[in-house]
């Protein structure tokens, strides 16, 4: 067990991008190096972390380890019986094979009834991840007798690695490392990855520091636009193959209930630019703009005015940049705004439904415009009332509910932009929806069942954190929602990037939990509005969209490790 309130590793090697390689599936650690599988081309790596420079170990035989997906080394390093032996996975098999020879010819240890993705070795113990099962198998290696199995805990294919009295899974899908109790199968925390599709894991301990790294490894595709003369116009939207290696760095929070990981210094901008559609004069104008917002996984360090200075006041506990004119003419130009660096985690809130078993009543002073229908949810509509019955069913436990409404609302709806956002009995009617659709049902669902909830978000920065300080511009707005659980607070919930498969199963990485590249603006506040005159300014009057164009940029600046 972890015996610390935090775990955290240091922050020391950076990507490792393993030349030839085309899809990383699964990585170990033997004496000082990396071991690294290409599953595509069957060739056995060993990649020096500090270096990068890597060599095909397996250079007569790399037929008989295309599609493998897992690997392990048992050695005295790794605290394992003293064999050198290395283990891997391929469809049903699993094999070993010594390495004193260096022939790596395999010998059958198993066979399984459906595929075999990850493994790993622990003394006498051999344990195998299999995503059809959704299990954990245990085995004893020297009998090759099944033990006993664990579920595991996420929807994709797993890898895995022990460490001491802790088992580590990766998960495709669910983007998030997992760290169980050994001997329990239990889930301590849970944490998740800068990057999508993250595919094996391996401690490795740098001899001369004495620091011990978690590297993760990921494989997936990148979008990029190829240079083909002989099409026309010369170039094509093409897709190619992205594997690499990266350090992961966590910080467990026990007594707050909740973990980051790796955070990254951001530079965010929004301005707008005066470019008005009609005429319009307006005086003593306040064109207000929430500044980031400040929460556990978001702090800001510097905020600079943009074009023209500014006025910050606090509005419902948010920080909010005024920008003041006398008096306005839709015939000048202006660009104005704000620039703030912050520090951005990915987040993971380490709650369970025992948590919220005997929590406390909702107070009378809190504010009841998170109960209520103040945003056109359609509350009083039969079809949505219906609707807010049917998603939780005979369900108590309030989180048991919000997971229930949020598989409900996906169930209901797939994904799909429209040029504007319908009303929640529109949008439940049509099947289809924008993540402002997605989260307008979730919202009336919540409330219509007493759960307090509210609009947060308004921007993702563009996720590829290799791309440093280069101007990122994001190329839409996005929401979520966050509900509140008395006597814990508020969490997170994204609107619909978890809806990936017709009919689920459904991953859970941002059900209490959010990646680096979410921006939290003002949160309980309008993050734009005008005031003139000391009176709000209808749409009639003044629409902001036809007042002014908006421009959203991000700059990553660095990398973070949780203190």
């Amino acid at each position: 067990m972890i015996s610390s309130s935090n775990k955290s590793f240091a922050l020391q090697s950076k990507t490792i991008n393993p030349i030839a390689a085309s899809a990383i599936y699964g990585i170990a650690t033997y004496e000082d190096k990396l071991w690294a599988i290409d599953s595509r081309n069957g060739y056995l790596l060993e990649i020096d972390p500090i270096t990068h420079n890597s060599v095909i170990l397996n250079s007569h035989n790399t037929g008989d380890f295309i599609g493998v997906t897992g690997i392990a080394v048992s050695s005295a390093d790794t605290g394992m019986v003293a064999d050198n032996t290395l283990w891997f996975t391929n469809n049903e098999n699993v094999y070993y094979c010594s390495l004193e020879d260096g022939s790596f010819t395999p010998q059958l240890f198993t066979r399984l009834a459906y595929p075999a993705d990850g493994i790993a070795v622990w003394n006498s113990t051999v344990y195998i991840t299999c995503q059809k099962t959704g299990e954990i198998l245990i085995y004893n290696r020297k009998t090759k007798d099944k033990i006993t199995h664990f579920y595991a805990p996420g929807i994709g294919i797993e890898n895995i690695a022990v460490q001491e009295e802790t088992i580590w899974l990766t998960d495709t899908l669910e983007q998030t490392v997992y760290c169980l109790d050994r001997a329990t199968g239990e889930v301590i925390f849970n944490v998740l990855t800068p990057f999508e599709y993250p595919t094996g894991l391996t401690f490795h301990l740098d001899r001369e520091t004495n620091q011990e790294t978690l590297y993760v490894s990921y494989a997936d595709q990148e979008v990029y636009i190829r240079d083909n003369p002989n099409a026309n116009p010369n170039h094509e939207l093409q897709y190619r193959d992205r594997t690499f290696i990266h350090p992961l760095y966590f910080k467990y929070y026990r007594d707050k209930n909740f973990a980051l990981s790796n955070g990254y210094l951001v530079e965010m901008s929004y301005a707008e630019e005066i470019a008005p559609l009609d005429p319009v004069e307006l005086k003593d104008l306040e064109w207000r703009i929430a500044l980031p917002a400040e929460t556990d996984r978001q702090k800001i360090k510097e905020v600079t005015a943009i074009g023209l200075p500014f006025t910050e006041e606090i509005e419902n506990g948010q920080r909010i940049a005024v920008f003041k004119f006398d008096h306005f003419k839709s015939t000048e130009r202006y660009i104005f705004g704000w620039k703030a660096i912050v520090e951005v985690w990915s987040i993971k809130y380490q709650l369970n439904p025992e948590h919220c078993e005997k929590l406390p009543e909702i107070s009378a002073d809190f504010p009841e415009q998170y109960l209520i229908d103040n945003d056109n949810l359609a509350m009083n509509t039969e079809i949505i009332q219906q609707a807010a019955r049917d998603a939780i069913a005979r369900e108590t436990n309030i989180l048991r509910k919000i997971y229930s409404i949020r598989n409900y609302v996906y169930d209901k709806l797939s994904y799909g932009i429209k040029p504007h956002i319908d009303t929640p009995d529109i949008v439940i009617k049509r099947g289809v929806g924008s993540c402002g659709e997605y989260l307008g049902l979730l919202l009336a669902l919540c409330r219509l069942n007493k759960i307090p909830c509210r609009t947060v978000g308004r921007y993702k920065c563009p996720h590829d954190s290799h791309q440093r300080g280069v101007p990122l511009a994001p190329d839409f707005n996005h929401v979520w929602m966050e509900f509140y659980l008395p006597g814990i607070g508020w969490l997170p919930m994204e609107s619909n990037p978890d809806d990936i498969f017709e009919g689920g199963p459904y991953p859970t990485r941002f059900f209490m939990g959010l990646s680096w590249y979410h921006a939290e603006m003002g949160k309980g506040v309008t993050f734009e509005r005008l005031v003139s005159e000391g009176k709000p300014v209808d749409k009639e009057t003044a629409a902001l969209g036809e007042l002014a164009v908006n421009h959203v940029r991000f700059v990553i600046l660095d990398e973070l490790k949780p203190e």
